[in-house]
Formats: structure tokens, sequence, C-alpha cells
């Protein structure tokens, strides 16, 4: 069966009959023009749920965690709320999983795949971590985590035999723009060492327990199943670490690794020296140049470090990264053209899948997958989180974050700036808002402003003054407190007359042209500015302009690990 001889009798095709829903953001599957969804039979059991944590300061439309909460109704897109994103890697192995139900679609066939897929979903209640939606407005960040539990056959060899639980081993943030058009994966080390939160966790009784965070700062891979934290634990700290919101977290396992290659036909890899770790644990032996790996080869490709540059974990992360990528550009070339594979990539992968509940169903994840397939190849960017070795190491073991690269980074994620080739659009609007910035100069000493918090730091406006009177040889500086409203993002009003003093001030700040705001009318000689500090500022002296670039190895989706 093909993509032109799927249809029904009366010539519709059943991949059409996948509608969105306007009210809950959902992907549903209307039959004969009906005009509500059919009612799917509840999966066998419905989908496995275990508990999880609460949430972290309001944010964007954060869910709350309700006492009870009735079943979602599925067929309706109906159901919860925020869920935490995934990673580049396993994400976009569900994305063509999920693609395929769209390509195969089709009356009493779909409800069968339907009820198995959602049957396959296991769920975590992470109370009010993440996102109400499915797809937020604005960027979206997922966070995909590597459990490396050693449960499941062969798994043992890799480590721990008594790790039942696992820990946040290969982590990734997927950060998608808010456009559509872009993203960047971001590859957190798991020996990096960082501040872990307090989490509230949901218990198997519907109670809370509030699981203390480090004393400390401790390795990245305790977030997720130490003292019994859960997937939303894990999500706090990178919103701690990276200073964004992170929507929903999908986690996979070693078997996700062995089933999801197998499912795809196996992934191209390339090397160019022979990998032989015949004793070291992963039994596995490829040539140099290009293999096609599934399976248990596989799974020991992505946890070997025999061979490589340094035997290190940083060097196994740009092994995994490029194996996630070809495998990316095999669900886009050829997995994709094929139903049978889809479905078969779509069973593998959600049946070694736990998700938050806010995407805890096929038609919510059919949702994530439509969006997250726009992306071209070319407009992935991956990477590994900058990191320095950890200085209060003699021997260095940990990591930390490398102190200019990281923040850069997290800018970057901050204020959704691609790092790929997407064609700007250069608008007329964003030239003259640049040209703003041209033009003389005041001295320090001549410019006049008052300083309002709009939504800063506590203390933030007083900070700042201080920091412009003491270094930066601005006198005629005010804190005028708390403003009347807050802002979305730092602001400068000023005079037409004033243009000197506000492009002086946008210097000294790091203010980025999109932060003026010229009046229509010159002020009096003695009229102060109005300096407006928001979200986006992040203390006295640090810029307040995203970053544009980091300088840390970058690779694209679009890039074949093996030349011919």
């Amino acid at each position: 069966m093909d993509a032109r001889s799927r249809g029904q009798a009366d010539g519709t095709d059943p991949a059409d009959q996948w509608v969105l829903n306007p009210e809950t953001g959902d992907y549903e599957l209307r039959l004969n023009g009906s005009p509500e969804p059919p009612p799917f039979p509840h999966p066998r059991g419905a989908s496995r749920t275990a508990p999880a944590p609460g949430r972290v300061p309001a944010q964007r439309g954060r869910r709350t965690a309700p006492a009870s909460e009735p079943a979602a109704d599925d067929s309706r897109g109906g159901g919860r709320g925020r869920p935490r994103k995934s990673g580049r890697k396993k994400a976009l192995m569900w994305t063509g999983g999920v693609l395929g139900l769209v390509l195969v679609g089709g009356s009493a066939f779909a409800y069968y795949w339907y009820d198995r897929l959602y049957g396959n979903i296991n769920t975590v209640d992470i109370g009010d971590v993440g996102s109400d939606k499915v797809l937020a407005d604005g960027p979206v960040n997922l966070l995909v985590i590597g459990n490396d539990v050693r449960t499941g056959e062969g798994n043992e060899a890799y480590g721990n035999r008594d790790n039942v639980t696992g820990h946040a081993d290969t982590t990734l943030l997927f950060h998608v723009a808010e456009d559509r058009t872009n993203a960047t994966v971001v590859s957190i080390p798991r020996d990096l060492m960082t501040k872990i939160p307090d989490c509230e966790t949901k218990q198997s009784d519907g109670s809370t327990k509030l699981v203390p965070g480090s004393s400390g700062t401790t390795r990245f891979n305790e977030s997720y199943g130490v003292n019994g934290r859960d997937p939303g634990c894990t999500m706090r700290t990178v919103e701690e670490l990276a200073g964004i919101e992170v929507d929903h977290f999908m986690m996979f396992d070693f078997n996700a690794v062995k089933t999801l290659s197998t499912a795809v036909g196996g992934v191209k890899v390339c090397l160019e020296k022979p990998i032989k770790d015949l004793d070291g644990g992963t039994n596995l032996d490829l040539p140099a140049g290009e293999s096609t790996i599934q399976g248990e080869d596989a799974l020991a490709f992505l946890r070997n470090r025999h061979g490589l540059k340094n035997e290190s974990d940083l060097d196994r992360i740009q092994m995994q990264q490029k194996f996630v990528a070809s495998m990316i550009r095999q669900l886009k070339e050829d997995t994709l053209d094929s139903p049978s594979k889809m479905l078969d990539v779509a069973d593998a992968a959600t049946k070694s899948l736990t998700v938050d509940k806010g995407i805890g169903s096929p038609g919510k994840l059919l949702t994530l997958a439509k969006e997250l397939a726009k992306i071209d190849l070319k407009n992935i960017t991956l990477m590994t989180l900058p990191v320095i070795d950890n200085p209060a190491e003699p021997s260095p073991v940990t990591v930390v974050p490398h102190p200019a690269e990281a923040p850069k980074l997290f800018s970057i994620l901050q204020n959704d700036v691609s790092l790929t080739e997407v064609k700007k659009k250069e608008k007329k609007a964003k030239d003259q808002q640049a040209a703003l910035l041209e033009g003389p100069r005041a001295e320090a000493s001549a410019v006049r402003v008052d300083v309002y918090n709009g939504g800063g730091p506590q203390g933030a406006a007083q900070d700042t003054l201080t920091w412009l009177q003491t270094s930066q040889g601005v006198p005629r500086s005010t804190n005028r407190g708390n403003a009347p409203a807050e802002v979305g993002r730092t602001r400068l009003e000023y005079a037409p007359n004033q243009a000197a003093q506000a492009r002086k001030l946008a210097d000294l700040m790091g203010l980025p042209a999109a932060a003026l705001k010229p009046g229509t009318t010159d002020a009096s000689p003695d009229a102060p500015m109005t300096l407006t500090l928001g979200p986006d500022f992040k203390g006295a002296g640090v810029p307040v302009a995203a970053s544009k670039k980091v300088d840390v190895e970058q690779s694209r989706a679009d890039e074949k690990m093996c030349e011919n």
C-alpha cells in the first residue's frame, strides 16, 4: 500500500481525516465528515501513570496541579497540560514514529493502532511543572532524558546491575524556535556539577512529597532517580541551570536504542579507525569506514568510550550526536516513505517511552511531532554545553559550565536566537530599529536617567544605580523603585534630543537596539530618560543584549557522518 492507494472508497485519504481541534490544539481523527471526534475506546488499562512533582515560580502559563483529575478523553485532545520536552535524538525518533499513524490512517485500522500505541505509553504526573499546552505560544523546550537503568535483556553488562531506577544519563535539551524554522539541541554532560533544587514529587497514593535539593553542587545525573527524584526534578534542574522554562519531558531507556534502531532498519555510522572493545564491556567490534548498526550493536556504540580521543564522556557525547543526526536523516529520507516502517517505529518508540501527562497520548504526541517535522534538517544545530574541568578537583573527573561560553549559550536560548543560517526575515522595521544605535555618543557624566524595576531581580534598580555611579561614571542617575507596571523586556525611553545619551547608556549596559524607545517630542535639558529593567535583566554589568554566537563545536542534523 503506497501513499496514492490508501484512500477509502469515496476517495478520501484517511491521513486527511486527522484535523486540528482549535480549542485543544490537538489533532483528532474525524471519520466520514462527522462533526464530533469518534470516542476512541480507552486502551487496555488506559495509559500507565506513575507519580511525579510540583513546580517552579510563576512562569509562562504554568499548569496548576489539580488535587484530583478526571481521566482525559483523548479523542478530544483533552487532557491536561504541561508537559516537558525532550531532546533531539529520541524526540525525532518519536516524531517519525507517530507520523506513521498519519500515513496509514483509516477507520478500524487507525482505531487498532491508536489503542495499541496509547496502551504502550507510560506517563508520569509531575504536578505543576511544565506547560499546560502541548505547544505553548512562543519557543518550546523539550527535555529528552536517557535513563541508564540496566533492566532488560543484555543491559546488565553496561554497569551497576543493582541500578533498578536509573539516573539522568544522556540528556538533551531540545529548543524549538518560536517561528518553528530552527532548533538547537544541547547535550548536558551527566558529570556536570550543578545545583539540584528542591522538588515536589507525586506519590502513588496521590500525596505530595518534597525531595530536598543538593546542599551544594553535585553531578547532574543525580537529578533523577536519587532520593526519589522524578523527571520533574530534572526539568527543574535544567530550568535553574539555563534560565529557561522546560515545557515537556520524554524519557527513554537502553531498550529504546535497541528497538528504535532496529525499527528504522539500522543506522549508518562511520569511523576513522576501527573500534574493538571485546574486553571493555560493550563487545563492540566495528571496522573503519561505514557500518550499519542496530539493536545491541547500536546501544554498544552509544555507550562505548574505547578508542575515542580521551575516552571520556564528552567524547562519547559527540559520537552520540552523530548517531542521532544519522538516525534523523534515516527517518526523514527513508522511513517516512514506508507506512509499515513508520508503524514499527511508533510501536517501538511508545513501548520505551515515558512522558509527562501533558503529552501522554498518541493524539498529543502527534501534535508535537507535526510541529517538529516542519524543521529543515540543516536548521537543527547540535552541540554540547560548554564546560571546563572542575577546578575544585586535583585530578578532575567532573566538569563545570564554562564561565564565559555557557552564559552565552544560555542567553541565546533565552532570547530564541537561531544558530543556523535560517533565512533572516529582514524587515524594514528591524533595520530602522538597528539604526537607532548609529550616531554620536554623549559623555557618561552627561547621561541623565531614572531607573525602575519592571520585572528584574529584587533590588535590580538599586544595584544598577550603584554600578552606574561608582564604576561607569554616570552620577546623574536615580533609583525610582518599582515601575508602575511590569514590562516584558528591558526598555529605555528617551526624547529625540536625548539620543546621544541613549546610545551611551546602551553601550554601557549592553542594551539591544530593540530596547530603545524614542519619543517624538524634545525634552527639557535637565529631564532624565526612563530605564525600566525587565525579566531579561540579569544583573548590573551583565549585557542585556542576547549573544549571537557561542564558541563551541557545533554540527547540523543534515551533515552526514559518512561521506562517500
